[in-house]
């Protein structure tokens, strides 16, 4: 019988969720879908100086808005020391592992000695003599030599010859010669498991088949490979995902621009977009670009992942956005809009005068404004008109628009708005029309003066749609202020 495929995503709160992780989580995500099996989660928070639980409801709340579900409830890794260290109490007990009582001098000069020597062979252009790696003389002398009052840390007793191999799904084999590593700690003097042994435990008891993570993991593979023979347990299918750069090819850091998943939720993207652009930063099929969630988890697999770093486009992220605005019913739209309006700049000041107007003031001319979109941030700032303060204040270009003339052709087109049997979009529109027509006038000389007087701007959503948010009294009094 198959065993079912376990994935999980193991994140450290010690910040918020960077958009690497957010697409670690993805993929993890994906795969356990796709293959019909379970996706875990565990919060790695052993550094208790830097773990802090806002930063666990921050990453929590950063899946469940990119809508990356997890089974079961969360693992904690720092209530699980316990655990960490009866295995390593086995390890000792099985000669697996054994005590050290080097003490942090000790191992400092060690270091030392070793870097010392790497430099002079650099230098010297030659290979490095001696150990070039820790050697601890505990592995074979008794504990009983051991000197009062030094608090040990246990090391596995790693083998010394022959190699250890990690086949890795995206990488390809590793080769990794014993001898390049030492006898790492796996519980510190002070009884604290170290990360490398730590994770081994977890995902070994959570039934981890698959660890899907960033490469900057692979050099881990090799000493946690030798943990779990150590155990004797199977070790898990490895796939380490190459790095998101920035566009400038380096890795991708604040000066490239958003980092935290939550920066984008607050510059207006939507989850199904950055979980569309996220799953093809070094995963394809094809030639396909936009694709539902359902397509995902049919097409995702570890055969699609490439193995050089992607680079993040933040232009194709916003045109990808505005796809997936334009795809979207307006009532979506302005539920997510209201979501995230209070993490965007302004954008409480905005949300409560949109609450004092109502909101469905919006609906005359959200299709317009999602046409356009390439983020929510668009919406709200097409809607601006809706906001202001009358008399408007009329920019430059728009103040060009407004003379004698004019005003005229204003107070003419007021007092058939004001006779308009109703005031929808289409009655209102037709009013322009037969005004420009009664008054000899070609259609743009009418309504690019009334989009001026009514929003202060030359730019706006359709006439009508605009009039019908403002309301009959509001745009009425606005054409007034600027009529002849």
């Amino acid at each position: 019988m198959t065993k079912p495929i376990i994935t999980r995503f193991a994140p450290s709160p010690t910040g918020t969720l960077h958009i690497g992780g957010a697409r670690t989580a993805l993929f993890n995500w994906l795969y356990a879908r796709h293959t019909g099996g379970k996706f875990l989660l565990r919060i790695e928070d052993t550094d208790r100086e830097r773990s802090k639980p806002q930063h666990v409801d921050a990453i929590l709340g950063s899946l469940r808005w990119l809508e990356i579900d997890w089974d079961g409830e969360p693992l904690f890794q720092f209530a699980r020391a316990d655990r960490h260290r009866e295995v390593a109490e086995q390890l000792l007990a099985e000669g697996k592992a054994y005590r050290c009582y080097l003490t942090a001098a000790e191992l400092d000069a060690m270091r030392q000695a070793i870097d010392a020597e790497r430099a002079l062979a650099r230098e010297e252009k030659r290979s490095p003599r001696g150990p070039q790696t820790i050697q601890s003389p505990w592995r074979d002398r008794d504990p009983k030599e051991a000197p009062a009052g030094v608090k040990p840390s246990i090391r596995l007793r790693a083998p010394r010859a022959g190699e250890t191999i990690v086949e890795d799904q995206v990488a390809g084999r590793v080769v990794v010669v014993n001898s390049q590593l030492d006898d790492m700690i796996i519980v510190r003097s002070d009884g604290a498991p170290t990360y490398n042994f730590a994770v081994v435990v977890d995902d070994h008891d959570m039934g981890i088949t698959h660890v899907i993570r960033g490469a900057d993991h692979l050099n881990n593979a090799s000493r946690q490979t030798q943990v779990y023979r150590a155990c004797g347990w199977d070790v898990p299918v490895w796939a380490h995902v190459p790095l998101i750069h920035g566009p400038d090819g380096a890795k991708l850091s604040k000066r490239h621009g958003a980092q935290g998943t939550e920066e984008y939720r607050a510059l207006g993207y939507l989850p199904v977009a950055l979980r569309n652009y996220l799953v093809r930063l070094g995963w394809s099929h094809g030639n396909d670009e936009i694709m539902s969630t359902e397509q995902m988890i049919e097409w995702f697999d570890l055969g699609g992942i490439g193995k050089s770093a992607a680079r993040f486009d933040f232009a194709k992220l916003a045109d990808l956005n505005g796809h997936y605005i334009r795809k979207s019913q307006p009532a979506e739209i302005k539920a997510r809009l209201k979501d995230a309006l209070p993490e965007m700049e302004n954008g409480g000041e905005i949300g409560s005068a949109l609450d004092r107007l109502g909101w469905e003031r919006l609906d005359a001319v959200l299709p317009a404004l999602m046409e356009r979109a390439k983020t929510l941030k668009d919406i709200p700032a097409g809607a601006s008109f809706l906001l202001q303060q009358r008399p408007l204040k009329l920019d430059d270009k728009a103040a060009k628009l407004i003379d004698a003339e004019t005003k005229t052709t204003l107070a003419a087109l007021a007092a058939d708005f004001a006779a308009a049997a109703s005031w929808d979009a289409a009655t209102l529109d037709g009013v322009i029309r037969a005004t420009a027509e009664r008054m000899g006038k070609k259609l743009g000389q009418i309504a690019q003066p009334l989009r001026a007087v009514l929003t202060g701007t030359t730019v706006s959503p359709p006439v009508g749609d605009m009039m019908v948010a403002l309301g009959r009294e509001e745009a009425l009094a606005r054409i007034g202020d600027q009529a002849g």
